[in-house]
């Protein structure tokens, strides 16, 4: 992918803080910034968007999906709220705060006055249906038409998750007209930190985001309590026939460099120090669950090494809420750290949609008989996809052949239809595990009800289950009361799609 200089990263913020700063008929709180262009917001909108991602929901996701326990060899804490389930309006907070706050860059870009953006639009809008189905779908109602108005409205009303999802599927069809018919548009170059101004790129992102939009929706349309949902599911699905999804990585990286620890990568910036060698203590904290250790050790996944340090040859995983021998528990003294599939270097991509992920989308519309084409085929090159990112070379064909004949539920061969889609959410996981939005993975277990199937602490937790979503923040009952809805109770109800 071409990069570009990590200078372009930092345009935007240096441009916008110092231009007109003392012109007292433009509010410094006004989100709409109209002195601008979009060329030199687009880079800084994006990254500045995507950080929480690998950061925040990338630890809650592993942790909720049992891939990592902690080092409780090194450290005290066994069971922390993440394993008990102890969720209150401060966890994870920035979950909510830093995607509403970024995006209004985005928003920025969408409403410019700028003539001639159309292809710069376009990309702001997918890029914000990115982040507002992970709003919605770990939160519900949100703020979204009255939302980045700044002083206009500081306290937005929310609107309907369902009435969101719709909306955002509108957009996205918006920014692919836009592409496709707005000849006098200005060329996107390196300042798009994600194709390089390719726009056939983002209509195939547009078209899987489009795909992941309807596939949440899935259950609901097919349990038959929701009637509009499922005509409307179909009727999408229709106009689908024929699309084209992504065919390579969608990886973030605006020229990601070791010059300084704010121009790393994300995720690698919080586990190394400004050395670049030494480990941080989130580096030392996490390490494999025994779960995720006995799945990729099991099925001889060639991922497994690439995924984490091996120890005598496996994966050495650690009981989530276990303790160290010492304190009367059973964890082994030597446990599987961050492999280097996960942890290159400080220059190492970020995925907003993985190659796998687009193909495992598509094969699950396809077994559920929504799109044409070969399920099998698709799952099997997922898995090649998957192999390929981490930079598993060897053994691979060998696993697939493996997985898909004896593992039912692990692989898509033999199994029953159920188990089909156990497997395509099981190589999900594999998937998206340590580079990617593995919150993506929680939500579609969640969606499938194969969220209870994942264990728990061995410790017990305050809740007969995980949650099916989160807690508003406190920020938000500060600040826009009037406005919060209620939610319920979010160990038993879910965002609008959620029917299990």
């Amino acid at each position: 992918m071409k990069k570009i200089k990590i200078l372009a990263l930092f345009a935007f913020l240096s441009f916008a803080s110092c231009d007109n700063y003392l012109d007292i008929n433009e509010s410094p709180n006004n989100a709409k910034d109209t002195d601008v262009t979009p060329d030199l917001a687009l880079a800084a909108a994006q990254t500045s968007s995507y950080a929480n991602v690998t950061t925040s929901m990338n630890f809650l996701g592993n942790l909720f999906m049992n891939n990592w326990g902690y080092d409780v060899n090194s450290f005290a804490v066994t069971n922390p709220a993440e394993f008990s389930y102890s969720i209150d309006n401060n966890f994870y907070a920035a979950i909510w705060n830093t995607p509403m706050r970024s995006t209004a860059n985005l928003t920025n870009i969408i409403n410019t006055e700028f003539p001639n953006y159309e292809n710069h639009v376009a990309i702001a809008k997918i890029c914000k249906t990115f982040y507002f189905q992970i709003l919605v779908d770990m939160y519900g109602d949100i703020p979204y038409t009255q939302a980045h108005l700044g002083v206009e409205d500081i306290t937005p009303s929310y609107d309907n998750a369902k009435s969101v999802y719709r909306d955002l599927y509108v957009q996205l069809d918006d920014a692919i007209n836009l592409i496709d018919n707005s000849p006098s548009a200005k060329a996107v170059g390196t300042e798009d930190a994600v194709f390089g101004g390719d726009m056939g790129r983002w209509k195939q992102f547009a078209n899987t985001m489009k795909l992941r939009l309807l596939m949440r929706q899935i259950d609901l349309a097919e349990a038959g309590t929701d009637t509009e949902t499922t005509t409307y599911v179909a009727d999408k699905f229709l106009s689908l026939a024929g699309a084209s999804f992504l065919d390579v990585d969608a990886a973030l990286n605006p020229g990601y460099t070791d010059t300084r620890t704010d121009t790393r990568n994300p995720f690698w910036n919080i586990m190394y120090g400004a050395d670049n060698e030494t480990v941080t203590a989130f580096y030392r904290q996490y390490k494999a669950s025994k779960r995720n250790a006995d799945n990729l050790n099991n099925t001889q996944d060639p991922r497994k090494d690439r995924l984490f340090t091996l120890v005598g040859g496996l994966v050495v995983g650690v009981l989530q809420g276990d303790s160290s021998v010492v304190n009367g528990g059973t964890a082994p003294a030597a446990l599987s750290s961050f492999g280097p599939g996960v942890l290159s270097g400080p220059s190492q991509d970020a995925y907003m949609i993985s190659l796998a992920e687009s193909l495992l989308l598509q094969a699950e519309a396809v077994h559920r008989g929504y799109l044409a084409g070969n399920a099998q085929g698709l799952f099997d090159s997922a898995i090649q996809a998957s192999c390929a990112q981490l930079g598993a070379t060897s053994g691979v064909a060998t696993y697939i052949s493996n997985v898909n004949t004896n593992f039912p539920g692990r692989g898509y061969t033999n199994g029953t239809y159920a188990q089909k889609i156990e497997a395509i959410m099981y190589q999900k996981n594999i998937a998206l595990q340590g580079t990617n939005n593995v919150l993506e993975v929680f939500i579609e277990y969640t969606r499938t009800g194969l969220i209870d199937s994942i264990p728990g602490s061995i410790l017990g937790a305050t809740q007969a289950n995980r949650p099916r979503r989160l807690l508003y923040p406190t920020s938000e009952y500060t600040s826009n009361s009037a406005n919060v809805p209620a939610q319920g109770d979010v160990f038993t109800t879910g965002s609008f799609w959620f029917v299990y």
